[in-house]
């Protein structure tokens, strides 16, 4: 089975025009993601998502440069973007990753892709697994785990515009067709937000990049936590941030 990590972006941001092309420690957001997706080793391609307009060609430029593949396709329709992206890459399992989440950890997507498969192998049921239904990881870690004919049957049947925009929301609002499971951490971290929505989202990432980023080097959530709980006057740079209502991820 081929597992496919899908990462959405564009330059388009209501909040923070640009930020997946904004330079962090000598690379782009972008950048960041697409090389923490690619160290999860149980990944076998990863495609950036983005759109046909003229001001994404950066985006298509960045992809290659980190030697990612890329697909363009619709702006609003991202639903239909992806399940035209994983068509084509011939996805049989996908991970559906956002661009703004340079924290993200392979680890815990490792973790995820492994109960995704192993509980598979068993015998159990699984259409969707995420760690955003029930929250327990700061947000930033999100990762979403589906297979392919799950996103073609969402792709066929979703019509609302917000399940066409954000991807998956028709997937888990209807728990009477798909098997969903959540993917739950030990720990409570849920009081963090390690997500790039804001400039106050970019002071703290920026800060714990510039404290704990060395060598190219792929940082833990575990080391993220040990620097916050140092200097927890970190935490307090968004926490008065709110998430844009979007659905749960």
């Amino acid at each position: 089975m081929k597992t496919v990590a899908i990462i959405q972006a564009r330059m388009g941001s209501t909040r923070l025009p640009g930020k997946v092309m904004k330079e962090l420690c000598g690379k782009t957001v972008l950048a960041h993601v697409v090389f923490r997706v690619q160290a999860c080793l149980l990944i076998d391609e990863v495609v950036v998502a983005t759109t046909t307009s003229k001001t994404d060609d950066v985006i298509v430029a960045e992809a290659e440069k980190c030697g990612s593949k890329w697909f363009r396709g619709s702006e609003e329709d991202v639903l239909e973007r992806y399940y035209l992206a994983a068509k084509e890459s011939n996805a049989d399992v996908v991970v559906r990753v956002t661009s703004d989440c340079p924290m993200f950890d392979p680890e815990v997507l490792s973790q995820m892709l492994e109960d995704f498969k192993n509980e598979t192998l068993e015998g159990l049921q699984i259409d969707y697994l995420s760690n955003c239904l029930n929250r327990s990881y700061p947000r930033g870690l999100d990762a979403e785990i589906f297979t392919f004919n799950v996103l073609e049957k969402a792709f066929k049947e979703a019509h609302n515009p917000y399940e066409r925009e954000h991807v998956t929301p028709y997937i888990y609002e209807h728990p009477d067709i798909f098997a969903l499971h959540n993917h739950t951490n030990d720990e409570d971290l849920t009081n963090y937000r390690w997500t790039l929505d804001t400039e106050d989202d970019w002071k703290l990432i920026e800060a714990i990049y510039t404290d704990i980023y060395q060598n190219e080097e792929i940082f833990t959530t575990d080391e993220v936590i040990a620097l916050l709980r140092v200097k927890p006057e970190l935490v307090k740079l968004n926490i008065h941030v709110k998430q844009k209502q979007l659905g749960f991820c």
